[in-house]
């Protein structure tokens, strides 16, 4: 009793509280840097040893001597009745509340705060994911790496690695991999991983780092278990540029590794394997500069600029020829027409493309795309065709399940339609534009509520490209506001358009139109539109089918509900011959909503 007497009057406890609590905050202060500065993996054990070694000579130090004034003495040299270690306790008293203090305020903060690396914020109504139990144990996201590089302009490059590993991931049996869209939206977040994780409805994240200079790389990656916040695993990666596809590789397989380790399931047959994708370093960089433009849908005149110098570069480069094919083929719907057949080049780069690698997904997919849209001329058969190869090639290529579901919509076979946008969205379910599109396949059957519950996703997301299904169906519900708040956001519309007589011709559709019609027409001509190429649901509520052009309508809206009388006319059929869906209807079967009459006509509901 004596004893442990002396050991407070000492402050042998009090330093070793201070000692214990200090220690843990240096050791997450190591974990936090070590993620971020270029360290050995090891550098978190090696500063734990250190420490540990340290605590007894510490508590041994606290016995012998004593602070005094005058500095430190042994204690046995202090006289009892000149001893300060009172007021030392008080002050270590004191030092220790603080880091107390720290360190709760540390533990908050790892448990409500992200990584910085972890990165937007996505509304979980937008993404509509919930974590899965049955599968999240084997499922990972990989998030957007972030750029450490001194000159911070290397987004394009550190976005191009992860994406790179995810694809990699992707071909690992058994491993589920969140979507790149899915993953990337939680750029900047203010999410911690475990709650990512779970808005993604998986068990594991992957983060992490690149810093690059000139031709030399580091890349830290560390794999997170999202139940446990903890690193499961962890690596630096110092090395040349042209090593940039083993290091993928390494990364790859050590994650493998590790989940089977920590899984206990059955390792897959044979290893990640990283092909090369192209030898010259200067054409894959230019590859993944155009890449991340294109993705973001920003400048694709400079995308396109950059495919072509990285296949100058490198002409065998399939993968530089697939992009190539990805931006011509969406060229004129983002910035119009501008007297290049962009058309032709995307068909022509999708070709070279398949040529080189015959295992590509997309070049099949954007050649589907241009036989369904008419981009040359209609060929629907073969667009079918394309796109099954697309798929076949790349089951999880979440664009060919959506581009093959307009395919089916254009067609009006509905059923179709909604197995493959649903599975668009359970590849990735961030992808609005398959989402908007599922709204309109639930409103062309007649299930309102699911379509209005799909659509408002993203109606909320400000995410607008086949609106004018929806208008007429606000206006039989009663919300004209909210009608005309979707009239009035159309692209071609401005402050000026006179949405509201729109919308009155839909309340009232067996009034006469000529007024609104008149106005609606000088309103055009003083803006300089194309009043016939306005939306096909206004030509519609006006009556002027004569006017309406299909090709460049949503071709779902010619299956909409307001379109019915639309569908009885010559018009239409003469749309449905043209555009080659008779000769599919023919060939694989009609649509439920349509019959054959005779050899060669039909009618539709």
């Amino acid at each position: 009793m004596q004893f442990f007497s002396e050991l407070k009057r000492r402050n042998v406890i009090r330093v070793g509280m201070l000692y214990l609590v200090g220690t843990w905050l240096l050791l997450q202060a190591t974990d936090v840097l070590s993620s971020i500065l270029p360290v050995p993996a090891w550098t978190g054990s090696l500063v734990f040893l250190l420490l540990a070694i340290g605590f007894v000579p510490v508590l041994v130090f606290a016995w012998v001597y004593e602070l005094t004034p005058e500095g430190i003495k042994r204690e046995q040299d202090v006289p009892r009745e000149a001893s300060v270690t009172a007021a030392t306790a008080r002050r270590l008293n004191l030092t220790i509340v603080v880091l107390l203090v720290l360190a709760i305020a540390s533990v908050g903060l790892n448990r409500f705060m992200p990584r910085q690396e972890s990165a937007v914020e996505t509304p979980a109504s937008e993404t509509d994911t919930q974590a899965k139990p049955a599968d999240s144990r084997v499922s990972i996201a990989v998030l957007p790496f972030m750029d450490l590089s001194a000159e911070g302009d290397q987004r394009y490059f550190t976005d191009g690695i992860s994406e790179e590993l995810l694809n990699v991931l992707v071909r690992v049996d058994g491993l589920r991999v969140a979507s790149r869209t899915s993953s990337f939206g939680f750029r900047g977040t203010t999410q911690s991983v475990p709650a990512i994780a779970k808005e993604l409805g998986v068990g594991y994240v992957l983060e992490g780092s690149v810093r690059k200079d000139g031709y030399r790389i580091r890349i830290t990656a560390q794999l997170i278990e999202a139940e446990t916040d903890e690193h499961l695993w962890s690596a630096n990666f110092d090395r040349d540029l042209k090593d940039i596809f083993s290091i993928q590789d390494e990364i790859a397989n050590s994650i493998v590794d590790s989940l089977v380790d920590k899984l206990g399931v059955e390792k897959v047959a044979k290893m990640v394997t990283v092909v090369p994708a192209t030898e010259n370093l200067d054409a894959y960089q230019l590859y993944l500069q155009a890449r991340d433009l294109f993705q973001r849908r920003d400048r694709l005149d400079k995308s396109i600029e950059l495919y072509e110098q990285a296949i100058k570069m490198d002409p065998g480069f399939a993968r530089a020829w697939e992009g190539l094919a990805a931006v011509e083929g969406i060229y004129t719907d983002w910035h119009g027409e501008d007297g290049t057949d962009h058309a032709a080049k995307a068909f022509a780069a999708a070709n070279r493309a398949i040529e080189l690698d015959p295992g590509l997904s997309m070049p099949y997919a954007v050649m589907g795309l241009g036989d369904t849209f008419g981009w040359t001329e209609s060929n629907l058969i073969e667009a079918r065709k394309n796109f099954d190869n697309a798929i076949n090639n790349d089951p999880k290529n979440s664009t060919a399940w959506l581009w093959r579901g307009m395919m089916w919509r254009k067609l009006g076979i509905f059923d179709e339609a909604e197995k493959d946008l649903a599975q668009c969205l359970e590849i990735d379910p961030a992808y609005l534009n398959c989402r908007q599109h599922l709204a309109s396949i639930y409103l062309a059957q007649g299930d309102e509520e699911r379509a209005i519950q799909e659509f408002e996703v993203t109606l909320r997301a400000n995410f607008h490209s086949i609106d004018e299904d929806f208008i007429p169906l606000y206006v039989r519900r009663g919300e004209r506001m909210v009608a005309l708040l979707i009239a009035s956001g159309r692209a071609e519309f401005n402050s000026h358009a006179p949405v509201d007589e729109y919308i009155k011709a839909l309340e009232n559709p067996d009034s006469d139109h000529a007024d609104a019609i008149a106005h609606f027409e000088r309103w055009a001509q003083a803006t300089g539109l194309d009043y016939d190429l306005l939306d096909p649901s206004i030509l519609v509520a006006f009556k002027q089918y004569e006017k309406l052009d299909p090709e460049h309508t949503s071709s779902g809206f010619m299956w909409s509900r307001n379109a019915f009388e639309y569908r009885q006319t010559p018009f239409f059929k003469n749309y449905v011959r043209d555009a080659g869906i008779l000769e599919f209807w023919q060939k694989f079967g009609f649509p439920s909503q349509c019959q054959p009459v005779g050899e060669d006509d039909f009618r539709c509901n």
